[in-house]
């Protein structure tokens, strides 16, 4: 209540990136940040071709050990580079994405690709659209190589072929549902990975893979043409190897196209010349005082910000419990997919347990309407609560 978006839309500011180098081998630009990267290609140092070409390579080589990819989109991503070429040489430049090869989670649909949605009834199902956030990436100048894999119907790391790996440690899964979009970028597959959130799909395989996950505000991102799970939860955000990175892409996808009609039509006002001093950084203090954070890396944290001159302020969240609210994700979600509720489809789906989509599907049709929306009426006093922690 009474929280508005800034009006003033300012020209988007990115780092300088100063002297990028080209490696002695190929190989060694698969871990650059999109920023170096984006540098290379626009001073023509380097080819989108070439770049594309060794990033396939890469997919082909450990994609199979990680089983981070649904499908590799190598026609079009040959082609998308050709065109890039063309475009810079004729100073045509369209800006930090432009030749930048990129794989999107396998939930957003790509034009001529099968979109699986991780999930075994899905698994030959093509969608004649591309997403929104895919045509604006495609409008941006980004390449698109390969659709990523998802835990089945966006929850884990499991999906109909296996399950993605965390490449630090690969007896390890990658945390899901944003399991190969996470995997690929940390394991220098791509550029940059597009992944969505609805209860930590993006922040959980970025915290597990050591990648940099941007999970924007609800209604900050278009959804069309994106697996709908929660209608009223479902966020779409890029997962980066740097912040800059994130909101490179975040920049290339935000913002309205007249079919979301969830989405605000806010600026996205990024500048990289932070004054510290006058940040105001609000942490959990109780999270971080407590053992299930490494204290040695948790106090480095906080050194860090403090050195670099923010005010540190310990914050406690509201007193209202959250974990009840989960039966409105439940309930959109049996919704999404009553279709295979009723048909007994569900029986197909890999993970059957307890608390896996099949049971919480049928389970969630007995929750009644009341508590839905007593839920959603709780949730807007949480709402209301954080604006005033954030105040």
């Amino acid at each position: 209540v009474g929280f508005e978006f800034e009006k003033t839309r300012k020209p988007f500011k990115k780092s300088n990136p100063g002297i990028v180098k080209m490696p002695k081998t190929l190989d060694e630009l698969a871990f650059y940040s999109v920023g170096q990267l984006s540098e290379l290609i626009r001073t023509r140092r380097i080819s989108s071709e070439q770049l594309t070409t060794m990033y396939l390579e890469r997919l082909k080589k450990y994609g199979p050990k990680l089983e981070c990819v649904i499908t590799l989109t190598e026609g079009l991503a040959m082609k998308q580079a050709k065109a890039a070429d063309r475009e810079i040489a004729k100073g045509k430049y369209r800006g930090p994405l432009h030749g930048i090869p990129y794989g999107a989670k396998d939930l957003l649909a790509a034009k001529g690709y099968r979109t699986t949605w991780g999930s075994v009834p899905y698994k030959d199902q093509v969608i004649d659209e591309d997403a929104t956030v895919i045509k604006r990436l495609e409008e941006a100048g980004a390449v698109l190589v390969a659709k990523f894999t998802m835990g089945e119907l966006a929850m884990g790391d499991v999906w109909f072929g296996g399950r993605t790996r965390n490449p630090w440690n690969s007896k390890q899964g990658s945390s899901g549902s944003s399991a190969g979009s996470a995997a690929a970028t940390a394991a220098g597959l791509v550029g940059f990975a597009i992944g969505t959130e609805t209860l930590g799909s993006i922040v959980s395989p970025s915290s597990r893979c050591g990648t940099t996950g941007l999970r924007p505000t609800y209604g900050r991102v278009s959804r069309t043409g994106a697996m709908a799970l929660s209608w009223s939860m479902d966020k779409i955000g890029p997962i980066c190897r740097t912040v800059e990175d994130c909101a490179l892409v975040f920049n290339a996808i935000h913002g309205p196209d007249g079919k979301d009609q969830t989405v605000y039509d806010a600026p996205f006002n990024y500048d990289p010349k932070i004054n510290w001093k006058k940040l105001r950084i609000g942490y959990l203090k109780m999270e971080f005082d407590s053992v299930r954070f490494n204290k040695t890396i948790s106090d480095s944290v906080l050194t860090v910000m403090k050195r670099l001159g923010a005010q540190l302020i310990p914050i406690e969240l509201p007193k209202l419990s959250t974990e009840p609210l989960r039966i409105i994700l439940n309930a959109e979600a049996a919704a999404a997919f009553d279709d295979l509720t009723r048909t007994g489809k569900d029986d197909s789906l890999v993970r059957q347990g307890k608390g896996a989509w099949p049971n919480s599907f049928r389970s969630s049709r007995f929750i009644p309407a009341v508590e839905y929306i007593e839920a959603n009426r709780v949730r807007f006093l949480v709402i209301q609560e954080m604006q005033k922690l954030m105040k």
